[in-house]
């Protein structure tokens, strides 16, 4: 909901809307009211073009007039069947919100059986199950696509679905609780904390873990202040811990790049990340499809 609601800008609307269909009417009625009298001269308004072409005050034809008085008539008729003028509502008590119910309702009462089908079986039953990942996929490229991607290999911030890298969790449990729920992920920014060498130092001592190229010296002062600090989240080892979302550090999977610049950045910066919550926006049933569809892409489930 927005802080700032006035009905002045609905009456407000609604008189420049009035105002203009008037004046047109009217501006269409000053220049439909000339009449040239059988066998009188036409005036010409002194435009030419190419020496023999000229612009003659004729008067509007009739047709023209007629066509432009039934596109007033629709526009009045329009604004009195729909809330145009916005302040006043409409005749039909009719709205873009409510029509959106009904068409919901609809297709819940159309498709809803045949999303209940599966509510009720295991997750991995689902996902094996040829037409729930024909239908999952659907589902899964209206809604997740836009961060994930449409082979479900993400991007840089959004995370790869197709391999077993969880940072909440992969069992069925996990994945549907992630999507009912939604994730805020948040690493904390240490640059102003560590100060620039010693986040070089951190950074170096992370690439050691992951077995990437660093320099030793810098990482293994970066080693004492990684056990001071970082292991809250990431533990003494770096192998993450799922249930606040803190990655493993140790593997090749970086969801914001692995490099040094991109982990010094991280560290000097921090991260936030948010996963939006699906349960109300879709429902059991249909989470249930996207759940299976999930966690077969990532454990290779073939569906018969």
């Amino acid at each position: 909901m927005t802080d700032f609601t006035s009905n002045f800008w609905g009456f407000y609307i609604a008189v420049i809307v009035l105002i203009s269909i008037i004046a047109v009417a009217l501006l269409l009625r000053s220049n439909s009211t000339v009449r040239v009298k059988k066998g009188e001269k036409v005036e010409l308004m002194g435009h030419t073009w190419d020496g023999d072409l000229a612009e003659y005050n004729n008067p509007l034809p009739g047709w023209w007039v007629a066509l432009f008085y039934l596109l007033i008539a629709f526009a009045l008729g329009y604004l009195l069947l729909y809330p145009g003028l916005v302040a006043f509502g409409n005749a039909r008590h009719w709205s873009s919100a409510s029509q959106h119910s009904e068409e919901v309702k609809q297709a819940n009462n159309q498709f809803g059986p045949l999303y209940d089908k599966y509510l009720n079986m295991p997750v991995a039953e689902v996902a094996k199950d040829a037409t729930a990942r024909e239908m999952g996929q659907r589902l899964f490229l209206t809604y997740c696509m836009q961060c994930h991607g449409a082979n479900a290999q993400g991007a840089k911030g959004f995370p790869n679905l197709t391999d077993n890298d969880w940072l909440h969790g992969g069992s069925p449990e996990k994945i549907k609780e992630t999507i009912n729920k939604g994730r805020q992920g948040q690493m904390p920014a240490f640059g102003a904390a560590f100060g620039e060498e010693k986040v070089k130092d951190v950074a170096n001592y992370v690439l050691k873990i992951s077995g990437r190229k660093h320099n030793d010296l810098r990482a293994e002062r970066g080693a004492a202040t990684f056990q001071q600090v970082c292991i809250a989240c990431h533990g003494p080892e770096g192998k993450g811990n799922q249930d606040i979302g803190a990655p493993n550090l140790t593997d090749k999977i970086w969801l914001y790049g692995g490099s040094e610049q991109t982990i010094i950045e991280t560290i000097t910066n921090g991260r936030i990340n948010v996963m939006p919550s699906w349960q109300a926006f879709l429902g059991d049933a249909k989470v249930q499809l996207l759940t299976a569809y999930v966690y077969g892409l990532s454990q290779n489930v073939v569906a018969k």
